[in-house]
């Protein structure tokens, strides 16, 4: 309402106004002034202190989500680095495995081929038996049968 007042009897000039330049100071001035102070006062109160308030609380949201994300990735480069080292040691770990398991069947091989040549060369020792066996059989059969041969042509020759 003061306002109101104010731009109505604002056209009216005091005989006692002064002027400097473009602004008149003269009595409605001076209530001009508190009008605009009271307002800013109103304003300040149902609009700037809420409207800061807001933008204090949008602040402090985005200051908290940007903390909250440089915590996520904080913990998603641990994680990283955790992954990363448990991988290397499961690798580690079939290195070793694989190692063994190659040592293992390296050394089953050298058995195999071990047990195989131990019973090549019993195979060997006994044909070579069975041949000297049979050589002597061979032989003893021949010597009889030159005996027998022998004696048949000493009777033939003798009855002659």
């Amino acid at each position: 309402m003061v306002c109101f007042f104010a731009v109505v009897f604002q056209g009216q000039k005091n005989l006692t106004e002064r002027r400097w330049g473009m602004l008149e100071f003269n009595n409605w001035f001076f209530v001009l002034m508190v009008q605009f102070f009271i307002l800013m006062f109103i304003l300040n109160a149902i609009l700037f202190k809420p409207m800061m308030e807001l933008f204090r609380q949008r602040e402090q949201k985005v200051k908290s989500a940007l903390e909250e994300a440089q915590l996520m990735n904080e913990k998603k480069e641990k994680a990283i680095a955790q992954m990363n080292a448990d991988l290397a040691q499961a690798k580690a770990q079939a290195k070793q495995i694989i190692d063994a398991l190659r040592e293992e069947g390296l050394a089953y091989q050298r058995e195999v081929v071990s047990n195989a040549e131990k019973e090549a060369v019993q195979l060997i020792e006994k044909a070579r038996a069975e041949i000297k066996a049979e050589t002597e059989k061979v032989r003893t059969m021949l010597r009889q049968e030159i005996v027998r041969l022998s004696e048949e042509i000493v009777n033939k020759l003798v009855k002659v």
